[in-house]
């Protein structure tokens, strides 16, 4: 029988979270539903579930807050309802480590379908290969990098950057399509904020001196050097891996955006 994935919700509104168990169950969830962020971050940590749908506004909290504790430790798909459609709540959220920001009232079949589409990607990331690299190893699955058995931390930023590059290994990769796949599609001009970010990688995971893994393409974009699957497991099961994370956050404010290329 195939296993139903679980999703914990948090809405601090009666009917919209039973409206969400409803719409979920018959889509072929299991739903655990609660109303605090507190309650919330204690249900995931006790009984790890596959997904999150977190309102924002909360009795006791932020959904925005919920999604960066969470993604202190787990890289679970999270998505944020919320009755603001304003785009610095919808990026303070993603910033947070929200895969979604869905404004309600919303269609029950759209939301089923970001479920299903955020899921599905985890399901490829937890059995993703581990690359060698100019003295790195990459395992994507375990969101671990080392380098002579030294762990590299990373903020999730650059290891969202580091897991699109490696995808595209070999290939260059332009500014906007880059910029898509980490902040979305509103942020397809903020190259300044791309470079810094790449900046801060290559510190962190080239040598000093010697040929980067991350190649400039002069007006274009990025390219990762050709890296090898290295054999032999994940180092740690998904749910059970420790993410050696720094604080760092983006940039709150987005409002100055370079337009060169």
């Amino acid at each position: 029988m195939r296993h139903r994935p679980r999703v914990l919700v948090c809405d601090h509104e009666p009917l919209s979270a039973l409206a969400l168990r409803r719409v979920l169950r018959d889509a072929g969830f299991d739903v655990d539903v609660t109303s605090t962020a507190a309650d919330a971050l204690d249900r995931a940590a006790l009984r790890v579930p596959d997904a999150v749908i977190v309102e924002l506004g909360l009795p006791d909290g932020d959904g925005a807050d919920v999604c960066r504790r969470v993604r202190e430790w787990s890289e679970m798909p999270l998505i944020v309802l919320s009755a603001v459609d304003a785009e610095d709540e919808k990026v303070r959220a993603l910033e947070a480590g929200a895969d979604h920001y869905v404004v309600k009232p919303f269609a029950p079949r759209e939301l089923v379908a970001r479920l299903s589409a955020v899921l599905r990607r985890a399901e490829r990331h937890d059995t993703e290969p581990r690359f060698a690299v100019d003295g790195l190893l990459i395992d994507l699955a375990a969101r671990v990098v080392r380098r002579e058995n030294e762990e590299i931390h990373l903020t999730p930023i650059e290891f969202k950057l580091l897991r699109v590059l490696l995808r595209h290994r070999g290939r260059p990769l332009t500014y906007p399509v880059l910029l898509e796949q980490i902040w979305g599609p509103a942020y397809v001009e903020d190259t300044q904020t791309l470079r810094k970010h790449i900046a801060n990688l290559r510190r962190k995971i080239e040598l000093g001196g010697a040929p980067g893994v991350i190649r400039t393409e002069h007006g274009v974009g990025y390219r990762f050097a050709d890296a090898t699957p290295a054999r032999g497991r994940s180092a740690e099961p998904p749910r059970t891996r420790r993410v050696m994370w720094s604080n760092t956050e983006l940039p709150s404010d987005r409002r100055s955006r370079s337009r060169t290329g």
